[in-house]
């Protein structure tokens, strides 16, 4: 599934395509958004925004569209009315005289109105958004002093969307070795600096993965490796997916344990893992 920096960017594609752009044509693969086709054509879209790991389309009227990509949904963008070559199901077309956006394999979409979207299942359930221009370090940190959270076990906190939105499995095994911290523990167990360190690595991490198209690890290190002519998968990350590797940082093994059925990764020596 994609973690809250792709949706982002996606978020980012579709406004390049379809924002402030009337739409010529309009399709809806499910029979109850089918009455949403005559009445939207000829609009304007105003904006498109990522909420979580969820996709809203604002159009002129009162009207949103929320999507959800879950695992197997992904939003193509293609010039001039061209068609991408999958076998996908699509689900919702979107058209104007330059671009066309395609939504495929998502179930989950819904057209709301914008004072339902805050109320929407969802969304009200979402913590910060690292990505959204309105939260800040102050809010992130805060969720990691909450007294809600302070007896959930780290990995499984990092990947519940009430406590911090968009993150997903790469970023949490990310987050918590650029924290320097070990995995095993419950979030009241990490001492202040710990939860601050923490705090700065979600934000920073969350942050350079949208900005670099998926890549966490350090630009310096990234660069090093590119000259050495390595490949994505070699540079994209300190730790994830990285096992039996060679840790970046001190050249310790990475290694792997299964937690909640998901994978997570880190480097037993830089995350003082007994």
């Amino acid at each position: 599934m994609p973690e809250g920096p792709e949706i982002w960017r996606t978020a980012d594609a579709l406004n390049d395509a379809l924002q402030g752009k009337t739409i010529s044509e309009l399709y809806f693969a499910f029979e109850e958004l089918k009455q949403h086709e005559p009445e939207l054509k000829g609009m304007e879209i105003q904006k498109i925004e990522a909420r979580g790991k969820a996709i809203l389309t604002f159009f002129e009227d009162d009207r949103v569209m929320y999507s959800h990509n879950q695992l197997y949904g992904k939003w193509m963008v293609r010039a001039n009315g061209a068609k991408p070559n999958t076998n996908r199901k699509l689900r919702v077309a979107i058209h104007n005289t330059d671009q066309s956006a395609y939504l495929y394999s998502a179930t989950d979409i819904e057209m709301l109105s914008q004072e339902e979207v805050p109320a929407h299942s969802y969304i009200k359930k979402l913590g910060p958004d690292v990505l959204h221009p309105d939260t800040t370090y102050e809010d992130v940190i805060a969720q990691y002093r909450s007294d809600s959270f302070q007896n959930r076990k780290l990995t499984t906190l990092l990947l519940d969307q009430g406590f911090v939105s968009g993150i997903g499995n790469y970023l949490r095994s990310e987050i918590m070795f650029y924290a320097k911290v070990d995995p095993h523990k419950k979030l009241r167990e990490y001492s202040d600096e710990e939860k601050e360190a923490l705090a700065k690595a979600t934000v920073k991490l969350t942050k350079r993965s949208y900005e670099t198209g998926g890549i966490t690890n350090d630009p310096s290190i990234v660069e090093a490796l590119k000259r050495e002519k390595a490949k994505r998968s070699e540079y994209r990350h300190f730790v994830y997916n990285r096992t039996d590797d060679r840790c970046h940082k001190c050249g310790q093994i990475i290694e792997e344990e299964k937690t909640g059925g998901r994978k997570i990764y880190f480097c037993p020596n830089c995350q003082q893992v007994d």
